[in-house]
């Protein structure tokens, strides 16, 4: 994993690529479809608890405390991003299909991820702690708000089904079992902490479930067909364009809001980000099965360009020189 660490490669990124390779080649069929399927939800709703059961609401209340930064980065997740999803909708059909941009616009309207957020935080000497608050504020919201947003949203695009039962759906396959991680949490919370190992397979386990069965279905319903080498391409080069759309207008409203730089950090960081995590699941659960191979495509790309654009980022943040040094620098040069 050194070796990959040098490109900026994530390993389970090529565990994905891997899952989908099988998923090509061995698709499940027959009555192995309905037993993945009952899996994966299970899997799911399991995932689900385990978010319930790590977060603090101890932690949660704390970070009201920086209502404005974190009311930023959630404005950025959830209206920017939105927007310019929408706007988006200009490139099909000359740059994307319709079921390539419906990826792309779901891909707006996930959540922030929590673990690399913070990890890019870090590297980069921002503020660690309104990271680790706005990235769970994000996810917490996006439970509730992504399904609502696909319903309004989506829906308007006529490329889907999805409707308002998507949201009851989500009660009972999401919200519930989140519910039952919070009540659990006096009970586990130091379990979890402790065995940090099976809680980490559960996450990405769950994730490789989704995505095996998202493109086995993808397979069984041919719906490969449909996409051309040439759309792969584009579609990679719209994501590369979203972020960098994205890092430069939270670079700007950090700049104009006059944060300190540590807050600028987690808004570039936090508010740029995607959830793999979180959006596979809610795809697998909004979308039907032959749709969710496509609509996941864009989001699995993005989480790849986010990985090596953000690594660059924070390591030429953790660069620059600390308030303290730029002080004695400055009155250095004055008395010599």
């Amino acid at each position: 994993m050194k070796f990959l660490g040098k490109f900026y490669i994530d390993g389970f990124m090529i565990a994905m690529l891997t899952t989908v390779a099988l998923a090509s080649m061995f698709p499940a069929s027959g009555s192995a479809t309905e037993v993945l399927s009952w899996v994966t939800k299970a899997a799911i709703a399991l995932l689900f608890l385990l978010y319930g059961a790590r977060l603090s609401p101890a932690q949660a209340w704390q970070g009201l405390k920086h209502w404005r930064l974190h009311s930023l980065i959630l404005a950025v997740t959830f209206v920017l991003f939105p927007l310019l999803g929408l706007a988006a909708r200009i490139l099909v059909p000359s740059v994307l299909s319709d079921e390539l941009y419906t990826g792309l616009l779901f891909l707006c309207l996930v959540p922030s991820t929590v673990q690399s957020s913070i990890a890019f935080t870090s590297v980069a000497r921002g503020n660690i702690a309104g990271a680790v608050v706005s990235a769970s504020f994000s996810n917490i919201v996006g439970v509730f708000v992504t399904p609502l947003l696909v319903v309004l949203l989506v829906t308007t695009t006529g490329d889907v089904h999805v409707d308002a039962t998507s949201v009851l759906v989500i009660l009972a396959q999401l919200l519930v079992p989140f519910g039952v991680g919070q009540l659990l949490r006096p009970l586990v919370s130091g379990w979890l902490e402790r065995h940090a190992r099976p809680t980490k397979l559960v996450d990405r386990g769950s994730i490789l479930l989704v995505v095996y069965s998202a493109f086995s279905e993808g397979m069984n319903e041919k719906i490969w067909t449909a996409v051309e080498p040439l759309q792969i391409v584009s579609l990679a080069l719209v994501c590369a364009g979203l972020l960098a759309i994205v890092l430069g207008l939270t670079t700007l409203i950090g700049k104009m809001m006059h944060l300190p730089v540590e807050d600028r950090i987690v808004v570039l960081f936090c508010g740029s980000k995607k959830s793999l995590a979180s959006g596979l699941p809610m795809a697998a659960v909004l979308f039907s099965g032959s749709q969710v191979s496509l609509v996941v495509l864009p989001l699995m790309f993005f989480h790849q360009i986010q990985l090596i654009v953000c690594a660059v980022l924070a390591q030429r943040f953790a660069r620059r020189p600390d308030a303290a040094s730029a002080v004695d620098a400055k009155a250095a040069a004055v008395t010599a």
